[in-house]
């Protein structure tokens, strides 16, 4: 009885019983879980728009706080090719970062400041207030930096110049030289600097071992090719490849 037990046949049978079980198991929660995964990944957006934007603090980010602030933000869509706003793509479907990866909906860029490889045709952009006059313009920005990608939100004024926020919620950049760019205190200095010199269309944003005043901040200490990756990548999004054009609506002297 007990070789019959021991049989290859019933080893077999058992194993794919209980890899069968299993499945079972993770796939149910997989599915019961999938809802609440996408609930945390929308709050975390939004909650990084709102910080990046100086509506809000980090340690304000409960779920109430951020739906209520988000409230107060109409998302739209922009056709980066030409700076306006278009009705032909939901807000609430589009997938920004999906369409830089499908050749159907982006471009391979020729020149590439920002290391991305590909632009995507539309973009999205988060307006506070009112649309003709608004009180905050926050745009997705991203690019390379030394190790990792940094990704962000970058928001201006309603003067479409004037930096109000900028906060990286993903990269992988080194701790304590290029992860910088998490530092409230290097963060503080940007609320206030301009993009754009006046009559100008080229962004002058960026860091600096010597920053001037208006246009840059001060540099991260030990990580040169982290600076230059933001320095690129806001030169790039506010320029004319990226949210320039649509900018440049909302700006005086241009």
């Amino acid at each position: 009885m007990s070789k019959n037990n021991d049989s290859m046949k019933k080893t077999l049978t058992v194993a794919f019983l209980l890899c069968l079980v299993c499945s079972v198991i993770v796939s149910g929660a997989a599915v019961s879980l999938k809802p609440l995964q996408e609930r945390n990944q929308e709050h975390d957006r939004r909650s990084n728009i709102l910080i990046a934007a100086g509506l809000i603090q980090p340690r304000e980010a409960t779920f109430e706080r951020v739906n209520a602030e988000f409230e107060k933000i109409q998302v739209k869509v922009v056709d980066l090719r030409t700076g306006e706003l278009t009705d032909a793509i939901s807000p609430e479907e589009y997938d920004q970062l999906r369409a830089a990866a499908d050749p159907a909906t982006s471009d391979t860029l020729a020149s590439d400041p920002a290391g991305i490889r590909r632009l995507e045709r539309y973009g999205l952009v988060y307006i506070v207030g009112d649309l003709e006059n608004p009180d905050r313009i926050i745009i997705p920005v991203r690019g390379s930096g030394l190790w990792s990608t940094l990704y962000g939100f970058l928001a201006l004024e309603g003067d479409g110049n004037t930096i109000a926020g900028l906060g990286f919620y993903q990269h992988a950049e080194t701790p304590g030289l290029g992860g910088e760019v998490d530092n409230a205190n290097w963060k503080a200095q940007w609320p206030g600097k301009q993009v754009f010199a006046a009559g100008s269309m080229q962004p002058r944003l960026g860091l600096s071992r010597n920053p001037s005043a208006e246009h840059e901040v001060d540099t991260l200490a030990g990580a040169t090719l982290t600076a230059r990756g933001v320095t690129n990548l806001l030169q790039f999004w506010t320029g004319d490849q990226g949210y320039g054009r649509f900018l440049a609506q909302f700006r005086q002297g241009v």
